[in-house]
């Protein structure tokens, strides 16, 4: 929107970098399946789960029984790319991870700097790159993330200055959820930098297990956070875990932004969407709707 841009632009120009992002580079491995499938391995629609040991053989199952799309994906890099594609300044946004040492993270890195984003991977050669199966049931997706080496990023690849000035160049950085199950000691650093120089620090809460599963780790990161997303399942997950009581969506998203903050200099905005239902957006202390623009279901 607007705003956004003109928190990034400079005298109505965007310089390269203006937009970091940080989370987890995985290959999603897209198919289209039947309910059966979700049953089979305890899934359910419109979820996001990371893989225990009994999901392990949907990837191979996906490959060999189903027409599958290769995307380079992960929510992280997912948002980065489409705000790349939005800004349309080749390099205007910038993204670290971590891949492995093998064909899927040069593929990665390959469509991603092919989409206009700077990327800085930390390259594990013990671990292979994450992987990610989007399973779409009836018009919805259920994902499986098997993380891989996106699960062993390290604050010190971060602290590399060629990588550190990707941070400082940003005014805006964005973070999802999702990165809190890897390292909370690299949200941090970049949070804290944010503070200090009144920079937008944005995350998402990414999966109702987020809130539920980490709440120690979001309860750390949240203080520092300007702009929070998140769905309704993920807002509920939130208010069920920081025992607010309620599942109002509009009082949840009241609750968040009126909760601890570290720059005190910027209100927090709190948004929560709703799939085909209004966006809620709670800024400056005002509750507003915002109906989304349908389309086709084809």
């Amino acid at each position: 929107n607007n705003l956004a841009y003109s928190e990034m632009a400079e005298n109505g120009v965007l310089s390269e970098g203006v937009l970091f992002g940080m989370c987890n580079p995985l290959l999603d491995i897209s198919a289209v399946v039947p309910t059966e499938f979700l049953n089979k391995y305890g899934l359910k629609q419109n979820d996001a789960i990371l893989a225990e040991p009994r999901h392990l053989p949907i990837y191979r199952e996906l490959v060999d029984q189903h027409t599958v799309d290769y995307i380079a994906g992960g929510a992280g890099q997912n948002a980065i790319r489409v705000a790349q594609w939005m800004l349309q300044k080749r390099f205007a946004t910038s993204y670290i991870g971590c891949v492995g040492r093998d064909e899927f993270g040069q593929q990665l890195e390959r469509q991603a700097t092919g989409d206009g984003v700077r990327v800085r991977y930390l390259v594990d050669v013990n671990e292979p790159t994450g992987t990610c199966a989007c399973l779409i049931t009836e018009k919805v997706r259920s994902l499986v993330a098997n993380l891989g080496a996106a699960n062993h990023y390290k604050v010190e690849h971060l602290a590399v200055p060629e990588n550190w000035a990707l941070v400082e160049a940003a005014k805006v950085c964005y973070i999802s959820g999702f990165f809190l199950t890897v390292s909370v000691d690299s949200i941090i650093k970049v949070a804290q930098h944010c503070a200090e120089t009144n920079k937008d620090f944005t995350m998402n809460l990414s999966a109702a297990f987020i809130p539920a599963h980490f709440k120690e780790r979001l309860e750390t990161v949240l203080p520092y956070v300007d702009i929070l997303f998140g769905n309704e399942k993920e807002a509920e997950s939130l208010s069920k875990s920081f025992g607010y009581g309620t599942t109002d969506l509009k009082e949840i998203a009241r609750r968040i932004a009126s909760s601890p903050k570290v720059n005190d200099r910027r209100k927090r905005v709190v948004i929560i969407t709703q799939g085909p239902g209004p966006v809620i957006l709670f800024n400056e202390g005002v509750i507003t709707e915002h109906p989304i623009i349908p389309i086709a279901p084809e």
